[in-house]
């Protein structure tokens, strides 16, 4: 013990004199060297002085770093000294102390200028500007404790470009650097390939850092695995605790979660369910609260804040502005004509499914139509290379609006996989990337435009990367470029994508050529695709030939394909093997699918046996089960149950249990225990219940509350809310806003909400806002040949259909007209 003690006692003395020596060395005094370092004047004082306590492992990194000294041999120093170096004898695990990263590593946005060499004690890193807590930090701080005490958790923060996301999980994280936890950043070679080779070495006390989770969970080949590999990894007791975090934008989570329609693919089905009821959403401003925060700390002398603050402060987008969202705003929108058409055609390739790397050829085709015919006239000989100069120029932030890069080499074998795609060739010439902001700016602001055609020329013969062929002939289809999606689908699969042959396949099974469909999907399966062995079995059985189609699923269905295991589970119920079927429902939903498991209870006349298939799905994560077993709760006499179920299913994002309880309830008359519960799923974000609630304050005559109703389930997606919106702009004499929130609808699923609008204009004698209306909806793609495949109740988020219900005051009309209105 004593010779422990005198280990520990070296170890200080030698950890001071070290840093002492190296202030010397520095020619800095404690107040300059607590500025460089981002601490307060007394920490840095403490750390020095015999007489207080070892110093935090995060105070000694920061010293080391500003002191140019060996930051691992100090903190090593610092473990001996506070004798918590017990564990040095283990393998280390993945990553490295959280104290020895830098957060600019970890793909924090950079603010502020960066301290050049000449700068007194710079170190040529970027200080960070003051951090301001917000709510969503509040709960990442709750699953910082939950690790720190044993349990692992894992949170993905949702939210735009800029918005602090990866800086919360940053700030989130130091308490555990004092207490000595690793940090794994997986990315070399590909995010996705070191995610899925090292995730198996992860060890306990570790934060794995999924930043822009998009490019882990959503790469086509291994995003399920890695899914699964990290649900793996939380749910194994003796490796943890851990600490998942990760960020993404909006658009991708709905893309993970969004469930497909009957008979389409379920890409997702792993990363929905590691996804669900652990996401954090981070919003796009500061509210009132952290602004005056804000303000705070750049009164006590945070410039960064106190510049941001004098050019943000009116729309609280604070951390848009530390990042250089403004200045790359503005320098596309005062871009020449040549260099804007670059822009843009980088947004239109980024948004419908082109990779993070642009080929110089590519953008170069494809900007030609988006020039004016003037425009295009002046163009000089070199116009290419000056625009391309002209946005690689940096703005606030070290960020470009369009600069070039050069993709990471892999240099490690590819990981297995069940796909046998050929490998993509690398692009010929330079590739470029488009700054994080304006993609989310294109992606929202030219959702709607469908691009020229000198953008789907240059894609197909200037791309040949086959995802990114393939993503393009899908969009190319939806926006009825039907020729160049026929091409450009071709061209994918030349180059190796199986799943250009399986579009192609339906393609040719829609024009009734089911021979050659079959020859395509054979060929996809072939390749790997264990899809295409699903999609054929598939075609077999609507043929009529049901024993070739199941040795098929069951091919698919040991390859990984969950729509098999679906498949079979109902042609095994149908076949009257009750027992098979669950099992097979059982299987499909421990793989993440629990769609089966909720069909088949809701075709079991037995309660009980409903009630426990239910509850089976329900422990695998389905929402959706929670609100049925609310209504079977509800059916057996039990209300308080059903209530507890509903707000359970709520609470997992499933508000519309407690509307289903709200309607069951006013049936039965209980018109107060109806009308709470109708609120209580509005509270929740039920776009149904907010669409009702508004109705009702117009019917008493409430305009403006009804109308901030009305924008509330807007907001959720509530079509028939977007057309309520239309209609209250029409009347306030605003027809341009009543088009654009009509077609909104139409997106929304309600494709007749433009064609009402265009009726009443006729009926108004409006014929020449009807004609520019009808001119719209045929530019949006909206024909009545989508009408007709409408399902009239929709679908459930497992991709079940949902059972239609009897309307009641509670069930939203198929449309509102508010008296006084059109």
């Amino acid at each position: 013990m004593q010779d422990e003690q005198n280990g520990r006692n070296r170890a200080r003395t030698e950890l001071r004199r070290r840093l002492t020596d190296g202030l010397a060395q520095a020619q800095l005094n404690q107040t300059q060297l607590a500025a460089r370092a981002g601490l307060g004047r007394t920490t840095v004082s403490e750390a020095l002085s015999s007489k207080k306590p070892v110093p935090k492992a995060t105070t000694v990194a920061a010293l080391s770093r500003v002191l140019k000294l060996p930051v691992e041999e100090l903190l090593a120093l610092r473990r001996d000294a506070e004798g918590d170096g017990g564990q040095r004898g283990e393998a280390p695990g993945s990553g490295r102390l959280i104290a020895d990263w830098e957060p600019h590593d970890l793909e924090v946005h950079p603010a502020g200028p960066r301290q050049t060499a000449s700068d007194a004690g710079a170190t040529g890193t970027r200080a960070l500007p003051g951090y301001v807590l917000r709510e969503h930090d509040r709960v990442l701080g709750e699953a910082v404790r939950d690790v720190a005490a044993g349990r692992s958790r894992i949170v993905i923060l949702v939210g735009t470009s800029s918005t602090g996301k990866t800086r919360a999980c940053w700030e989130a994280v130091q308490p555990l650097a004092e207490k000595g936890w690793r940090l794994w950043h997986p990315f070399d070679p590909t995010r996705a390939e070191a995610a899925l080779e090292d995730l198996h070495r992860v060890q306990a006390r570790t934060v794995v850092w999924l930043n822009e989770a998009q490019h882990y969970l959503g790469d086509r080949a291994t995003g399920e695995r890695i899914a699964a590999a990290v649900h793996h990894l939380l749910v194994t007791p003796e490796r943890g605790p851990v600490l998942v975090l990760g960020t993404l934008w909006p658009e991708y989570l709905h893309q993970y979660t969004a469930l497909p329609a009957p008979k389409e693919d379920d890409p997702h089905s792993r990363v929905r369910e590691l996804l669900s009821g652990h996401t954090l959403t981070v919003p796009d401003a500061f509210d009132a609260r952290a602004l005056a925060a804000a303000s705070a700390v750049a009164k006590g002398g945070d410039q960064l804040l106190a510049d941001a603050l004098t050019r943000a402060s009116t729309d609280g987008r604070i951390t848009q502005d530390l990042a250089g969202a403004p200045e790359l705003l503005n320098r596309y929108q005062h871009a020449s004509p040549a260099a804007r058409a670059l822009l843009e055609a980088a947004m239109d390739a980024r948004r419908l499914g082109v990779g993070l790397h642009l080929p110089q050829a590519f953008l170069i085709d494809a900007a030609a139509d988006y020039l004016t015919d003037t425009d295009y006239d002046q163009l000089t000989d070199d116009w290419a290379e000056q625009a391309f100069a002209t946005l690689a120029q940096p703005v606030h932030g070290k960020q470009a609006p369009l600069r070039r890069t050069t993709p990471r080499a892999t240099r490690r074998p590819p990981i297995p996989t069940p796909r046998a795609d050929t490998p993509a060739s690398p692009p010929a010439g330079p590739v470029f990337r488009l700054a994080d902001y304006l993609e989310q700016h294109g992606r929202t602001t030219r959702n709607r435009l469908c691009p020229p055609a000198s953008f789907w020329h240059a894609a197909h013969t200037r791309l040949t990367h086959p995802d990114d062929l393939y993503n393009l002939s899908k969009a190319a289809g939806q926006r009825h470029r039907l020729q160049w999606a026929q091409l450009l689908s071709h061209r994918a699969a030349d180059h190796g994508s199986t799943d250009a042959l399986r579009l192609l396949a339906d393609l040719r099974k829609k024009d009734g050529d089911w021979r050659e469909a079959k020859r395509l999907l054979r060929q996809a399966a072939d390749g790997g695709n264990v899809d295409a062995l699903h999609d054929l079995a598939v075609m077999l059985h609507e043929a009529g030939d049901r024993e070739g189609a199941q040795p098929l699923l069951q091919q698919a269905a040991d390859g990984g394909n969950v729509d098999a295991l679906y498949r079979l589970a109902l042609m095994r119920e149908r076949a009257g093997d009750r027992e098979g079927a669950e099992n097979l429902a059982q299987e499909a939903a421990g793989h993440g699918s629990t769609g089966a498991l909720v069909l088949l209870a809701l075709g079991r006349k037995e309660a009980g046996r409903a009630e426990y298939l239910l509850r089976q799905a329900a422990d695998h994560g389905s929402a959706i089960a929670l609100c049925h077993l609310a209504i079977v709760r509800e059916a057996a006499g039990d209300p308080d149950d059903a209530k507890t179920l509903a707000q359970e299913a709520a609470a997992h994002g499933r508000a519309d249990g407690l509307y289903r309880l709200a309607v069951s309830r006013d049936k039965a008359g209980d018109e107060e225990g109806a009308e709470h519960l109708v609120r209580q799923a509005a509270d929740h974000g039920s776009s149904d219940a907010l669409y009702r609630l508004a109705v009702r304050q117009d019917e008493a005559g409430d305009k403006k509350g009804a109308e901030r109703l009305f924008k509330q389930a807007a907001d959720h997606g509530n079509a028939a809310a977007l057309f309520q919106l239309a209609l209250i702009r029409e009347a306030a004499g605003d027809p341009e806003g009543a088009e654009t929130l009509a077609l909104k609808a139409a997106d929304h699923h309600d494709p007749e909400a433009p064609y009402r609008l265009i009726m009443m204009r006729e009926e108004a004698g409006d014929r020449e806002g009807a004609k520019r209306l009808l001119r719209q909806t045929v530019d949006h793609g909206i024909t009545d040949e989508i009408l007709e495949t409408l399902w009239p109740y929709g679908l459930d988020p497992d991709g079940t259909p949902t059972p239609p219900w009897e309307p009641s005051a509670y069930a939203p009309p198929d449309r509102h007209v508010s008296p006084g209105r059109p």
